[in-house]
């Protein structure tokens, strides 16, 4: 059977648990079908780059399918009759990688760069630094002006 990875983006107001029944339901008719969900990833609540149906935020999920292409075509459009999926893209692959996608092992690594700072000393320079010489101070000011001002 050919190899597939979707990946759906679900409305934000719905809950995980509801998206997790939606990926059930895609589970359950594959496999009474002879095919396998070999892969399924929960990536969480993500920003769109652009509104959707007036969201700004999906819940993204993948699936890496063993399926035949016509039981697929049938679940992609009962998917976009589901009012409660945004987007669904679908690509045919040679393989399906086991490992955690790119996605879900970034995730990991964004919370321990964004977290470094707040325990330990901060970066030199202020936040507003802007690295054209530093700040000023009360004798700098006195230094620029010319000698005979006070005359």
């Amino acid at each position: 059977m050919p190899l597939y990875e979707s990946v759906l983006i679900a409305r934000n107001d719905i809950s995980q648990q509801q998206v997790d029944a939606i990926l059930d339901g895609i589970a359950a008719q594959i496999e009474a079908d002879g095919g396998a969900v070999r892969k399924r990833e929960y990536w969480g609540l993500r920003s769109l780059a652009y509104r959707i149906k007036k969201n700004r935020k999906g819940h993204y999920a993948l699936l890496g399918l063993e399926v035949r292409s016509e039981l697929l075509k049938e679940i992609e459009r009962q998917l976009s009759l589901n009012e409660d999926v945004l987007r669904l893209l679908t690509l045919r692959v040679d393989e399906i990688d086991e490992a955690p996608s790119p996605v879900l092992s970034r995730k990991g690594e964004d919370r321990g760069e964004r977290g470094s700072f707040r325990g330990g000393a901060k970066p030199a320079g202020g936040r507003f630094e802007s690295g054209r010489g530093g700040r000023r101070g009360g004798d700098d000011r006195i230094a620029d002006q010319p000698e005979n001002a006070a005359e």
